[in-house]
């Protein structure tokens, strides 16, 4: 099996939302809507598949300005990180620049730590936990199909920053160095911000990740 996702870049600040199913399937999932909802739920039309879920890798407001009105019309459960639900049930009192939004809160339906399996539109989603950029983020790996959503952990040629509130910078190199020996070199990573990577070239060529690269 192989997955059909498309990459759907939203807001200011550039944010990858992904609209991701099993190829052909009819049901499917979203990852981090972080604004632009009528552009989001074009590419779900075009998909054509029913959402199953809205999964959320943390709350920083650019990953979840869409969250209310993707899930309202979708009618799709949202999977929020437990350490961060306060950010999505009050998203502007967390808005650090002016002239953002407004975004409309949400309750999030479903909570998670970390260490779950999820059963979703046909995957097997492990959810790991990799905080660092933020407490409660998580990291969602689709089982057998090396392919992990990392939100802003890892990205092409960076790393998440972590002079945020709850940002941590050796919590975050071990949480990528957790994805490093969990998935294979040529595991897929759908970031939260820029292209698509894999961890391979990651390890290989990441100036941020000198230390972890043998």
């Amino acid at each position: 099996m192989s997955l059909d996702v498309q990459m759907v870049t939203v807001g200011p600040i550039a944010e990858n939302c992904f609209v991701l199913r099993r190829e052909g399937s009819g049901r499917g999932l979203i990852v981090d809507p972080g604004e632009e909802p009528d552009k989001i739920l074009a590419a779900v039309e075009e998909m054509g598949a029913k959402i199953d879920a809205i999964l959320l890798t943390h709350c920083h407001f650019d990953h979840i300005g869409a969250v209310s009105p993707v899930a309202t019309i979708t009618g799709a459960p949202v999977y929020c990180p437990e350490l961060e639900t306060a950010l999505l049930a009050d998203i502007m009192a967390y808005v650090p620049v002016p002239g953002i939004g407004p975004y409309e809160s949400y309750e999030a339906d479903e909570t998670l730590k970390g260490g779950e399996t999820l059963e979703l539109a046909g995957m097997t989603i492990d959810v790991i936990a990799t905080p660092g950029h933020s407490p409660g983020h998580v990291t969602y790996s689709v089982r057998g199909e090396e392919a992990i959503f990392s939100g802003d952990v890892l990205f092409q040629g960076s790393v998440g920053r972590v002079d945020l509130p709850g940002g941590d910078g050796p919590t975050l190199l071990r949480s990528i160095r957790t994805l490093f020996e969990s998935h294979s070199p040529e595991t897929g990573v759908y970031p939260g911000h820029m292209g698509v990577t894999t961890l391979g070239a990651e390890r290989a060529s990441n100036p941020f990740l000198a230390e972890l690269a043998g």
